[in-house]
């Protein structure tokens, strides 16, 4: 915003005379346009220029302005000097406007664009029906603030009406996380708590029956029976993040958020490990590595997707093992729950329906840990435990020096679990398009 401020002539007359020392050239401000050279970058080419324009419009209205004040502290008629102060005021305008005029030019061919040119501050200053009104009196008396606007805009520039910086963004409170995947396949199993690193338990591998009727006095049959010392060890799932004590301190849901995600890391790769641990290095002996493949018990004519998990169902309980569940990718439980007949009905229920997922009276538990047109059917319970060892736990420490001396502080998460698979043969592991092709 630019300004001039111009006192009236009779105001002058009854100014105190300390005063008069400050009577000068008006002020002006520009502010520089976007992406061009500053006033302060041209001061130098234009100084000459400004100050002899000034010098030339403003010296003959000074004098003026001393003898007005002269006469009228000795009484004398002014109506004479008035006119001619006026007519000085008119060509110290036209020479002020002339001068912003070559300004203004020389600040857009500086910048090297050619924006829609605006009204000088003289050509504003002459226009300005407040400024007509006031020389048109026969005594002005007052003040007169004349100012030019820019248009305001969400710029940060340097640019005139540039009032970006202090706009505020508005920033919702707290963390927003990312997904998380439900983790179920551990509620499949049973639980249990071991000592030491290493779990041992007796297997019976093998069974020969012979029993038999038996006449009175004849010899009894023999049968037998196989054992086997099955071992496995307790393996650590972990895994960290520094942070500064500061920003543990400034953020105080940061801790709570480093908790959950260090935690649900641990439960992400453990229900990975339940399933597909290869038993190599520090991975677990995972179910499907040892589970039975599938195998149709019967033959089914028009065999689909649904039909398949209940033959594995038999499978398994054709073993002895009753199935307590099945593990499915989303995609495929998705394809079922999709399933139509012949009239457009959905198969396994009513899509508006919030039912538990279920399928031959199972629960069904859809995870992305398991590979797409893959299944897993089988007595979960009965065939598998898990074991922990170490619970899962969160622990904070600044042990190393040169944490310590950079108020680095470490967050870790770790557990330490087993898993024993007592039956492979209760878990029944199979390929859907596998056994549709059968």
């Amino acid at each position: 915003m630019s300004r001039i401020a111009i006192l009236g002539l009779a105001a002058l007359a009854t100014v105190a005379m300390p005063y008069h020392r400050f009577l000068g050239a008006p002020i002006v401000v520009f502010d520089p346009p976007d992406g061009r050279k500053t006033v302060a970058e041209l001061a130098t080419e234009l100084k000459e220029e400004q100050a002899k324009a000034i010098k030339e419009a403003v010296d003959p209205l000074r004098e003026k302005f001393e003898e007005f004040v002269g006469k009228a502290a000795k009484g004398e008629k002014l109506e004479a000097l008035k006119t001619e102060v006026d007519e000085s005021l008119t060509k110290m305008n036209a020479k002020l406007t002339e001068q912003f005029a070559t300004l203004e030019q020389k600040l857009l061919e500086g910048g090297g664009g050619q924006p829609q040119r605006e009204k000088s501050m003289g050509e504003l200053f002459a226009e300005d029906p407040k400024v007509k009104e006031f020389l048109a009196q026969a005594n002005p008396r007052g003040r007169i603030d004349l100012q030019a606007k820019t248009t305001l805009t969400s710029l940060t520039t340097a640019a005139g009406g540039s009032v970006g910086d202090a706009i505020q963004t508005t920033r919702l409170p707290g963390i927003l996380p990312l997904p998380q995947r439900r983790m179920t396949v551990r509620d499949l199993l049973s639980q249990g708590q071991m000592d030491g690193s290493t779990l041992e338990y007796v297997k019976e591998t093998g069974f020969t029956n012979n029993a038999g009727m038996v006449a009175e006095g004849a010899a009894k049959p023999s049968s037998d029976i196989q054992l086997d010392l099955v071992s496995t060890s307790a393996k650590v799932i972990a895994h960290y993040m520094k942070a500064s004590r500061q920003v543990l301190s400034d953020i105080s849901q940061l801790r709570s958020i480093i908790d959950q995600r260090l935690l649900y890391g641990l439960a992400y790769k453990e229900e990975s490990q339940l399933l597909n641990g290869d038993n190599t290095g520090q991975n677990l002996n995972g179910i499907i590595p040892q589970a039975t493949a599938y195998s149709a018990p019967v033959s089914l004519a028009d065999l689909n997707i649904i039909d398949v998990l209940r033959l594995a169902m038999l499978q398994a309980a054709l073993a002895e093992y009753p199935a307590s569940g099945h593990v499915l990718h989303p995609t495929d439980w998705a394809s079922i729950e999709t399933l139509k007949d012949g009239e457009g009905r959905y198969i396994i229920g009513n899509p508006q329906g919030t039912t538990t997922p279920t399928l031959w009276g199972l629960p069904v538990v859809a995870t992305q840990s398991i590979t797409v047109r893959k299944f897993l059917t089988g007595a979960f319970k009965l065939g598998a435990q898990v074991f922990d060892r170490w619970a899962a736990r969160v622990e904070v420490a600044t042990e190393n020096e040169d944490d310590f001396i950079k108020n680095l502080v470490t967050v870790l998460a770790e557990e330490r679990v087993a898993l024993a698979v007592y039956r492979p043969e209760a878990f029944i592991y199979g390929d859907f398009d596998t056994a549709l092709a059968a």
